[in-house]
């Protein structure tokens, strides 16, 4: 395959875990009625919500089995590759695993990917956070080979960690996965930068389905979903925080091509520090 035609699903989540299924269902729907076939969504898909005694009880009501049947259900019926950007799973020790899921045509689950990097930063006054107080962070960089591509997972605040995407690239990776809810000020300061070098350093697609917007619980997410190409030029871009889809066509040729001009993933050289005092 060298062509492939994506949709991103830009959305605004809120508190309740059943609405927020139906609205990436009806987006899934609406962006394979569009001609995509690798359909993405943002973090947290299923739920937003920063008040953690909220957060606990709408997670007790609500077994993650139900909306992740469904997905596999809408990846069956539309006849496509559907990444939901990341949920929230109950793990050990009463905490959580921010999980991505990728779900083949025929249904079945191919892989999931945990966060490895956690958001626990003091951005202002308004926008400090601790993940790490209720989810436990991955291990592993997941590439998965699929027919129509080889794809890197990952998660938002992973996208500060450039040795990840090198590592997925260097393994085989022709499209970078970025699904991400990046607050406002975070997202007008570093988003477009920070996605378009982790294409251009690992020469391939990045796909980043975004949070937009302002949320039930009070936070405000950045939008504008961006599709790059190998060459870290915009292939489309949502330029706005409101729910929406976008539709590109990748062709996957282009990774090789760039990577055999400009074959930096091949040439890195180990480095050892010397430090003088």
């Amino acid at each position: 395959m060298t062509e492939l035609t994506v949709g991103l699903i830009q959305m605004r989540s809120g508190r309740s875990i059943g609405a927020n299924t139906l609205l990436a269902l009806d987006g899934i729907a609406a962006a394979a009625a569009r001609g995509a076939r690798f359909i993405a969504t943002p973090e947290m898909t299923t739920l937003l919500e920063r008040d953690r005694d909220r957060f606990r009880a709408e997670m007790a009501a609500n077994d993650p089995a139900h909306a992740i049947a469904a997905f596999s259900d809408a990846a069956l019926r539309h006849g496509v590759h559907l990444l939901i950007g990341s949920m929230a799973v109950p793990v050990a020790d009463g905490k959580f695993a921010n999980r991505s899921f990728l779900f083949a045509p025929d249904g079945r689950l191919l892989a999931t990917y945990d966060k490895i990097h956690l958001f626990d930063v003091a951005v202002d006054h308004a926008n400090q956070w601790r993940e790490s107080a209720l989810y436990s962070a991955g291990t592993e960089a997941v590439l998965v080979e699929t027919p129509m591509a080889n794809i890197g997972l990952s998660i938002c605040y992973d996208v500060r960690f450039a040795s990840l995407y090198r590592t997925l690239a260097q393994g085989g990776a022709q499209i970078l996965c970025v699904p991400s809810a990046f607050t406002k000020p975070t997202g007008a300061a570093h988003w477009h930068t920070l996605l378009r070098a982790r294409a251009i350093e690992s020469a391939s697609f990045v796909i980043a389905p975004a949070q937009g917007g302002l949320h039930e619980d009070g936070r405000e997410t950045f939008g504008h979903s961006l599709v790059i190409t190998p060459w870290g030029e915009i292939l489309e871009e949502a330029d706005h925080d409101d729910a929406c889809q976008i539709i590109a066509t990748l062709d996957l040729s282009e990774v090789e091509s760039v990577r055999q001009r400009i074959p930096s993933l091949f040439l890195e050289r180990p480095v050892q520090l010397k430090r003088d005092t």
